[in-house]
C-alpha cells in the first residue's frame, strides 16, 4: 500500500497487521487515525527530532527505542545529529510533516516522542513540560487538581498554560516558551513550579525526587532534561487511549477514558485543535528563574558515605530486574507468596514498578518499601526473583 502526501510516496507494509490485539485496530486504522488528526499531530512534532519507540509486534510486546535513523530511508526524510550527556551522538529523524510522521508509524511507531527543541537550535528548548505522575492509588480528582494549581503558578509567572492528558495515568501541562534559555535553566524553572506546586497542595503534590518518598501526584520536572522525550500532543499511548490536548475549561469534568482511538477523529473534527494558537504565545522564564532563586537550593540528598552515593532513607529490598513487565510482576507474586503477612500490609504506593530505559529497549525493575511493616517483621534482601542483567548484551545506539 502506497500514500502519495504533497508529492511523496509513503510506503505502508502490512497495513492489516493488529497493532491493539485488546481492541483489534490494525496499523490502517492508525495511519487513518494521523491522517485525520494531522494538523494538531504534526503540530506537536513539527521540526522536532524523535526518538523513534517502536512497536513491532505490537503494543502486548516491549517496545524498543531507537535514537538513530534508520540507515535506508526515503531520500526526504530529514535527520539531525543530537549530543546526549553520555557523549555519545545519534542522527535522530525530524518530522516536518505528515509524510515524515506517517512514515515513522509505518516503522511501528504508536506514539510519537519528540525532544523539546526544534531541529535548527538543539541546545535551547521551546517548551516547558511538566509531567504529573501519579504514585498508586491516587484518583483522577487529585491529579486535576494538581494540575490546576500548576497551571495558576505558571501563568502567574507569565505564561501561557495548555493541558493535555497523557494517554495513561499522568496529565500533562505545557508551556511554549522564547528558545532563549539552555537544558538546565528550563528544567531549574520547571523544578521552581514543582516546589511551588508542593507548597501550595502538600497533601496532594510532591516534588521529591526519589520515588519511594513520593505520595500523592509528583510534578516531574525532570523531563526537561536534555535527553528526554514526552509523547506529543494527538499520541495514541499502547493503552489505545489518546494523549488529548484539552481548552482550560474542560479539564475538570475531563476522563482519560474519554480520548481514544477510536473517539478522537470525530472530536477533531467537530472541535479543532485546543493548542492551535500556540505556537504564538511563547513567554518569559525569567519570573520563574527569580522564583527559583527565591526557593534557594533543595536539601542536599542523603549519600552512602561508603560508597559516595545516596542511601534511601526508606526501607527497600529489591525484587527483581526483568526483561518485561510480566516477567517482574510474576516475580513479585512469587515473593508476595512468600511472605504473605507482609504482603497484606503494604500499599498500593509501596510497590516501587519502574520502566528502566536502556540503551535501545526498557527492562523492568521492582522494589518494595516496607514502612507499613513493623520493623521486626521487614524480610531482608533476598536473592532477585528475577536477576535480569540489561547491560549484559550489545545493545545498539546511544
Amino acid at each position: 500500500m502506497t500514500l502519495e502526501l504533497d508529492g511523496r510516496i509513503v510506503k505502508i507494509t502490512n497495513p492489516d497487521r493488529v497493532v491493539f490485539p485488546h481492541t483489534g485496530h490494525t496499523k490502517l486504522d492508525l495511519i487513518s487515525y494521523y491522517r485525520v488528526v494531522a494538523e494538531g499531530a504534526v503540530r506537536g512534532v513539527a521540526d522536532r527530532p524523535v526518538i523513534l519507540k517502536r512497536f513491532v509486534h505490537g503494543v502486548d510486546r516491549e517496545a524498543f527505542f531507537q535514537k538513530r535513523a534508520p540507515a535506508k530511508r526515503p531520500e526526504w526524510v530529514d535527520v539531525v545529529e543530537l549530543s546526549y550527556p553520555s557523549g555519545r551522538t545519534a542522527d535522530e529523524v525530524v518530522i516536518r510533516d505528515l509524510a515524515h510522521l506517517l512514515w515513522t508509524v509505518n516503522l511501528g511507531c504508536v506514539d510519537l516522542n519528540p525532544h523539546s527543541v526544534r531541529a535548527h537550535d538543539l541546545d535551547h528548548p521551546d517548551e516547558l513540560r511538566i509531567d504529573l505522575d501519579p504514585v498508586p492509588g491516587v484518583g483522577w480528582e487529585q491529579i486535576v487538581r494538581v494540575a490546576l494549581v500548576a497551571r495558576d503558578v505558571l501563568e502567574e509567572h507569565g505564561l501561557t498554560t495548555w493541558p493535555k492528558t497523557s494517554g495513561s495515568r499522568g496529565f500533562h501541562v505545557y508551556a511554549r516558551i522564547e528558545p532563549h534559555w539552555t537544558f538546565p535553566e528550563v528544567r531549574r524553572a520547571a523544578e521552581a513550579v514543582a516546589r511551588e506546586v508542593e507548597r501550595r497542595e502538600p497533601d496532594v503534590a510532591t516534588s521529591r525526587w526519589w520515588k519511594e518518598e513520593r505520595q500523592g501526584v509528583f510534578v516531574d520536572y525532570n523531563q526537561n532534561a536534555r535527553d528526554h522525550t514526552v509523547a506529543s500532543a494527538y499520541s495514541v499511548r499502547p493503552t489505545g487511549l489518546v494523549s488529548a490536548p484539552l481548552a482550560w475549561d474542560e479539564v475538570p469534568g475531563c476522563r482519560p477514558e474519554d480520548f481514544t482511538l477510536a473517539s478522537m477523529p470525530d472530536r477533531f473534527a467537530e472541535a479543532g485543535d485546543p493548542w492551535a494558537g500556540m505556537d504564538e504565545r511563547a513567554g518569559s522564564l525569567d519570573a520563574l528563574l527569580e522564583l527559583a532563586e527565591a526557593q534557594g537550593p533543595r536539601p542536599d540528598r542523603p549519600a552512602d558515605p561508603r560508597q559516595g552515593r545516596r542511601q534511601s532513607v526508606m526501607p527497600l529490598v529489591e525484587i527483581a530486574r526483568a526483561a518485561t513487565r510480566d516477567e517482574a510482576m510474576a516475580g513479585l507474586e512469587r515473593w508476595k507468596a512468600r511472605h504473605p503477612e507482609v504482603a497484606r500490609l503494604l500499599q498500593p504506593a509501596d510497590v516501587l514498578v519502574d520502566s528502566m530505559r536502556g540503551r535501545s529497549s526498557t527492562w523492568t525493575r521492582i522494589r518494595v518499601n516496607l514502612r507499613h511493616v513493623p520493623e521486626p517483621d521487614r524480610p531482608g534482601q533476598e536473592p532477585l526473583e528475577v536477576d535480569y542483567d540489561p547491560y549484559g548484551r550489545d545493545q545498539p545506539g546511544p
